[in-house]
């Protein structure tokens, strides 16, 4: 697998998890349980850096190639 087509598929993974935030987030939002809303809003800081980390990751790897880019310390291989 190049880095291309893996950039590919964290785009897609950054995409399912941003889906699934949104629909805990409106479930958040229609529940009157204190404590299922809290479970779910603890779910969605949980799924949050992974989205982020997702994100970072598709830009990475499309972009590891290209001199002029100036790639994230964090992620320096």
């Amino acid at each position: 697998m190049t880095l291309m087509e893996l950039s590919v598929t964290y785009r897609t993974s950054a995409e399912a998890l941003r889906r699934r935030i949104g629909e805990l987030r409106e479930e958040s939002r229609v529940r009157t349980d204190p404590e299922a809303v809290r479970c779910l809003n603890r779910r969605i800081a949980e799924l949050e850096p992974l989205l982020r980390e997702a994100r970072e990751l598709a830009v990475v790897t499309a972009r590891y190639y290209d001199r002029r880019y100036h790639k994230s310390e964090k992620y320096c291989f």
